[in-house]
């Protein structure tokens, strides 16, 4: 992100946001190790960023580790580095995280993760700002900005013995706090704005108009997630609604996070939103497009990566894909086998064959007559096994 972006972010009205940007103004030009804490979702990395980017050191490299996503075993490697023939496999000489950052800043995020013997090896770089590699012998100097954050209570976990006290202290030189969401939901109107314009250069698609309402029953909402729950929402509100004005019915369904979706009200949401693109005309043959057999249901539970798809020859365009029905809680009655997400897919699957076909393979040109950024596209062929040539 950009600076201007990333002062906006911070540009908010809630006192929270503003301390938090006077904080980072005065520590941004400084060598001062830095830390943030919050809960999840707050914008800690945005903050991090922040100090990166109004230092010195902003032309240089950010670099962001989550700690607890690298398994042990691994993250002494990749945060120093490693000499060839240091552990089996090793074939060469491998730079580490500290020297990728070199002359930048390095993010330490979820440092509340991080095991024990590597918060030893990580006090040795704060205090002399030198490391060796893993199997050598040569100390490098650790040129980088180091800012950390977790969203655990560190010093909990320093009285359980889960977080050494001495490294705390040595972190914690110049904190900074994110409030969650629910603590300045006066910010909820601006980082609607905010968040649907970084949406049109995202391939998102059209945002919806919302009613002021709509923006009362967010400001109302529960956002354990915080900001990240809430760009989640108004991405489910770009999809289900395009264009269209929505207010605080809509917001509801769709803001409780822990809410089972109407399978009928978003049918119909998503019907809707495909009729104002002139293809809703009456109902004609088309070919069928079936899953290939590797098709895995979805599951109940959390979600997983949908794997790659095949699907045969498709129609440039399907209007008995695209047709909303008069009576769509009666087609779901009396269709109980009907899988909307594979519905969806079909429609995808339709309208990439369509442009691709009315573009003459022009990959670019499809994404354009579509909406979408070319990469996206490409991430959707490939999803669904599609051709060029399929076109």
């Amino acid at each position: 992100m950009t600076k201007d972006e990333l002062a906006r972010y911070f540009d908010l009205p809630s006192r929270a946001m503003r301390e938090a940007l006077d904080l980072i103004s005065r520590v941004a030009p400084l060598s001062t190790t830095v830390f943030i804490s919050g809960p999840s979702g707050s914008g800690k990395e945005f903050a991090a960023r922040a100090v990166h980017a109004f230092s010195t050191r902003g032309g240089a490299p950010f670099v962001a580790v989550n700690c607890g996503a690298i398994p042990k075993e691994l993250l002494e490697s990749e945060l120093f580095g490693s000499e060839k023939g240091a552990y089996t496999g090793s074939v060469r000489t491998r730079a580490g995280l500290l020297e990728t950052a070199a002359g930048g800043t390095l993010f330490l995020d979820e440092l509340g993760d991080m095991p024990l013997d590597m918060q030893v090896k990580l006090l040795r770089v704060l205090e002399d700002r030198r490391f060796t590699r893993v199997g050598g012998s040569q100390e490098i100097k650790a040129d980088v900005r180091l800012v950390c954050a977790t969203h655990r209570d560190l010093m909990k976990m320093v009285d359980e013995g889960l977080f050494r006290e001495d490294l705390f202290y040595r972190i914690n030189v110049f904190p900074i706090m994110m409030k969650g969401l629910e603590e300045r939901r006066e910010d909820i109107p601006r980082l609607v704005e905010l968040i649907l314009k970084r949406f049109r250069g995202q391939g998102v698609g059209e945002a919806p108009k919302f009613q002021p309402s709509a923006i009362t029953a967010l400001q109302a909402a529960s956002w354990p997630g915080n900001v990240r729950q809430l760009r989640n929402v108004l991405e489910r509100c770009s999809v289900l609604y395009p264009g269209q004005s929505i207010g605080a019915a809509e917001i509801e369904r769709i803001a409780a996070p822990r809410k089972v979706i109407d399978r009928v009200e978003e049918t119909m949401a998503l019907f809707s939103s495909i009729q104002g693109m002139g293809f809703g005309g009456a109902s004609s043959q088309a070919t069928e497009v079936t899953a290939a057999p590797d098709h895995v249901p979805e599951s109940s539970g959390e979600a997983e990566p949908e794997p790659e798809r095949s699907f045969d020859e498709a129609p440039s365009i399907a209007p008995d894909l695209l047709s909303l029905p008069t009576d769509v809680q009666g087609f779901l009655r009396a269709t109980p086998d009907f899988n909307f997400r594979e519905h969806i897919m079909r429609i995808e699957v339709a309208f990439i064959k369509g442009a691709l076909a009315e573009m003459n393979g022009s990959v670019s040109g499809a994404a354009r007559i579509l909406g979408l950024q070319r990469t996206t596209l490409i991430e959707k062929m490939r999803k669904y096994a599609i051709d060029r040539e399929d076109a």
